[in-house]
């Protein structure tokens, strides 16, 4: 039987998914709000999905799994808003569901751990909402939802070395902060193993092995270019935008062991700087 997945929110974690299913014999169709944009998805091997109703119903009715990286607005859930009772209608008919989360469901925690059993105590707006959306998902009767609550987020395209090379980077120092990453490439062999092997409301978190201060990140791109590392700016006289600023509002160290021990994930890239310097190989290389 062919797999055909729609992705609501066709982003960056659903292409690189998209790459790792393609040569499976997958389907998978993508959603855009913009017809510009269809062209380039298409050049991708993805079946663009113009964003309007009567598209999207009628790639549903195709589909035989779901991916909805599509964050929540001011509305709520943008899929669910859409086609909420249509999902419910076909529920069965889907063999696996990933929601893509974010570890902001925790708030903060003072550079304590926390897991997938950690109750959820949001501290921005943005995690409350993923939390709200979550819970929407959960509750659509014989859904096989997954969830996976992300990291930071980098890969091609994402990494420091821009910044770095053109001497904007900053190392921007809160005592005590830390964050967790982790690289695109394994957040798609996270969905994948999951859709291998599905486990319907599971939860996952999807992050490295090693949460880090965010100015070593910074002083070990620099580093591996031969730069000078960027001098400190204390994160009180940071020039930030709000949402920049806001990141910083929480810290915690987030654990992945569910994903090894229930997935079967080794993780490519388990801290940032074997992420980093694949990122680097792969820019000389190119």
């Amino acid at each position: 039987m062919e797999r055909i997945l729609l992705s609501f929110g066709h982003g960056y974690s659903a292409r690189a998914l998209a790459r790792r299913l393609l040569p499976q014999g997958w389907r998978v169709l993508g959603t855009t709000r913009s017809a510009d944009k269809a062209e380039a998805l298409a050049a991708t091997g993805v079946t663009p999905v113009l964003w309007e109703k009567s598209a999207l119903e009628d790639a549903l009715a195709q589909a035989t799994d779901l991916l909805v990286s599509a964050g929540p607005d001011d509305a709520g859930d943008p899929t669910l808003a859409l086609l909420g009772d249509e999902i419910a209608e076909r529920s069965r008919q889907f063999f696996w569901v990933g929601y893509l989360s974010t570890t902001g469901v925790y708030g903060d925690h003072h550079g304590d751990w926390v897991d997938e059993a950690t109750p959820l105590h949001p501290g921005t707006d943005r995690g409350q909402a993923r939390v709200e959306a979550e819970a929407a998902w959960g509750a659509i009767p014989d859904l096989p939802v997954h969830f996976f609550r992300l990291a930071g987020i980098y890969g091609p395209g994402r990494g420091p070395f821009a910044k770095v090379r053109a001497g904007a980077a900053r190392r921007i120092v809160k005592p005590g902060q830390v964050f967790s990453r982790i690289h695109v490439d394994d957040i798609a062999q996270v969905l994948a193993a999951s859709i291998t092997h599905p486990n319907p409301g599971a939860v996952y978190n999807v992050c490295d092995d090693d949460p880090a201060p965010p100015q070593d990140v910074i002083a070990h791109a620099a580093e591996l270019l031969d730069l000078p590392i960027p001098p400190e700016v204390p994160f009180r006289e940071a020039d930030m935008s709000p949402m920049a600023r806001s990141f910083y509002s929480e810290s915690k160290r987030v654990s992945n062991d569910r994903i090894k021990t229930e997935l079967g994930v080794e993780l490519l890239y388990p801290d940032y700087r074997a992420g980093l310097r694949a990122l680097l190989d792969d820019d000389v290389a190119g």
